[in-house]
């Protein structure tokens, strides 16, 4: 027992129960949360949805980003919650494993029913560290990828930029696996961290995604036109995709397509649905 602890169940034993008490009632509540996401890995009780994202020179849809939701419930109240608990056990690399079979069977299923879609990319969020997980290097998302008939080349790993990376030159070479098996990188929120630069140097994504709250109101605010066009420029130069995700007013999707933004994803385009549903440039 520490010794602060000690001194304090001496010197204030109501205080120490209370203490033991909070500390019974955590453990309690992480152990049917465990059971729970056991119970929803076995199972595979989750709901899948497509966000589309679409090109804003054209109106076309070049693609859908994949969301595994579950079901909300007293445990998990949130998505957030769920994904934040998921990553204090050591059932992360299951939880990727088993959605990653999800996201490829069930766009598979709904490329069937919408055949013109098959062509489609995926968006795929990622942790860094599943990336560097054996199994992703000795090719099992290649096996998915041909059961369910698509190719690498459609398939795009987002990884987002408040995601830590704690040896960048390694990294970099994983990286430099997928990409040559045809695999793509988008680096998601960025604008959202501290080391912004840094990741774009290493990572060198194909796709860069500018965070929601970088785009929220960008038609009125100068700052954030300001780092969108130096981050356009960049993206032109360096031959990155531009995606700016998050619009929600329809004035922030007329000055992203007024001002060369390649890629939108938004409510203003789109909403996740379970099928797949184009974009609409209103």
């Amino acid at each position: 027992m520490q010794p602060d602890l000690l001194f304090t169940r001496t010197a204030n034993p109501l205080w120490y129960f209370s203490y033991l008490l909070r500390k019974r009632r955590k453990n309690l509540l992480e152990y049917k949360q465990m059971k729970e996401l056991q119970l929803i890995l076995r199972t595979k009780s989750v709901e899948t949805y497509f966000q589309p994202l679409v090109a804003l020179n054209t109106g076309n849809t070049v693609g859908y980003e994949v969301f595994n939701r579950p079901v909300a419930s007293s445990l998990f109240p949130t998505t957030e919650t769920f994904y934040d608990f998921v990553g204090q056990t050591d059932l992360i690399f299951s939880l990727e494993n088993t959605f990653r079979e999800i996201s490829l069977s069930r766009f598979s299923k709904c490329v069937q029913l919408q055949p013109s879609e098959k062509a489609a990319l995926l968006f795929l969020n990622v942790h860094p560290h599943i990336l560097m997980d054996p199994h992703y290097r000795t090719g099992e998302t290649l096996k998915m990828l041909k059961g369910h008939g698509f190719s690498p080349e459609q398939i795009i790993f987002e990884i987002s930029e408040k995601a830590a990376i704690e040896n960048y030159s390694h990294f970099e070479n994983i990286l430099t696996n997928y990409r040559s098996q045809g695999f793509r990188i988008a680096l998601d929120d960025a604008g959202s961290g501290y080391n912004s630069l840094k990741t774009l140097v290493y990572l060198k994504p194909e796709f860069l995604k500018l965070d929601k709250t970088v785009i929220q109101n960008i038609d009125q605010d100068q700052t954030k036109q300001q780092l969108v066009k130096l981050l356009l420029n960049f993206s032109n130069e360096s031959n990155t995709h531009l995606i700016a995700e998050g619009i929600e007013r329809e004035e922030e999707l007329l000055y992203l397509k007024q001002h060369g933004i390649h890629i939108g994803q938004g409510y203003a385009l789109g909403k996740p649905k379970q099928e797949l549903v184009k974009g609409v440039m209103r």
